[in-house]
């Protein structure tokens, strides 16, 4: 009954690109996440899968601490989300003095992961 929980903050990918590769990996296995990911062409398939693979490093560590076994391959991704992050504001100079505003956008994106059975019990409790 382990769940873990990695978050990153303030990465330099717009939330609309990340969210795209997040809807690939929802409520899929761990591992099968991670395959998903490397295998992936969007650029933010690399920072996602470090956070995979944070997520069950997380998990593993907080099995130790709580003298559990953790099967590695019963772990799934039961929520992930991406929130908007700080926006940095850039300008461009234009034609005739003119300045044009560049947003540079970050994202703030979290995956919980959970095993199975844990999973299951959650969605017989509601």
């Amino acid at each position: 009954m382990v769940e873990s929980i990695a978050r990153v903050r303030h990465i330099r990918v717009t939330p609309q690109k990340a969210r795209r590769v997040i809807d690939l990996v929802r409520g899929k296995n761990a591992q099968e996440a991670l395959a998903i990911l490397k295998f992936a062409p969007q650029a933010a398939s690399e920072p996602i899968y470090k956070l995979v693979a944070s997520a069950i490093a997380n998990a593993r560590v907080k099995a130790d601490n709580e003298n559990q076994r953790l099967n590695e391959d019963e772990l799934v991704v039961a929520r992930a989300f991406v929130d908007e992050g700080t926006t940095l504001k850039r300008f461009r100079p234009r034609a005739q003095g003119r300045a044009f505003r560049i947003n540079k956008r970050t994202s703030h994106i979290t995956v919980v992961l959970q095993t199975a059975d844990e999973l299951a019990a959650k969605k017989g409790a509601k």
